[in-house]
């Protein structure tokens, strides 16, 4: 699984003008399955994300997770993440799962992150979406998980 992390001030999604998920503070995740990502790595994905310390303790180090300071979790599905752009100007997308895996792996992500924080907000999969977010820092951090 390859996923993006936003360190935000506040995010939210909207698709055809209808908010879909909203967060104060909190982590910015964009998610993309690959073809041989399974369930158990959706859930090794969201153990890692309530653990990154990327938020500042008094002292101003990154020490503190997305648990430790209350904040949100806004888990966006993008395929693009898989992109590859080796070949020329227009990106492939083959290294992405196909859409009903990662519909499903994006599900999973989705209800294991309920099932562990109280505060998880989402895109639409497949969708034509609208992100809007204030980005903390710049903090900005890629993760690729693999079987």
């Amino acid at each position: 699984m390859i996923a993006l992390i936003q360190r935000v001030r506040g995010a939210r999604v909207e698709v055809a003008g209808r908010i879909t998920g909203r967060i104060e503070q909190g982590l910015l995740v964009f998610v993309c399955a690959e073809p041989a990502d399974t369930e158990a790595l959706a859930d090794k994905l969201v153990a890692k994300l309530l653990k990154l310390r990327v938020f500042s303790d008094e002292a101003g180090k990154m020490n503190r997770s997305v648990a430790d300071v209350q904040g949100g979790l806004l888990i966006v599905s993008q395929f693009t993440l898989a992109a590859d752009t080796s070949g020329g100007n227009r990106p492939s997308f083959t290294n992405a799962a196909p859409p009903e895996l990662g519909r499903r792996l994006y599900e999973r992500v989705l209800a294991t992150a309920r099932a562990q924080h109280p505060t998880v907000g989402e895109g639409e999969f497949g969708a034509d979406m609208q992100v809007h977010l204030v980005n903390d820092g710049p903090v900005t951090i890629p993760i690729t998980l693999r079987a």
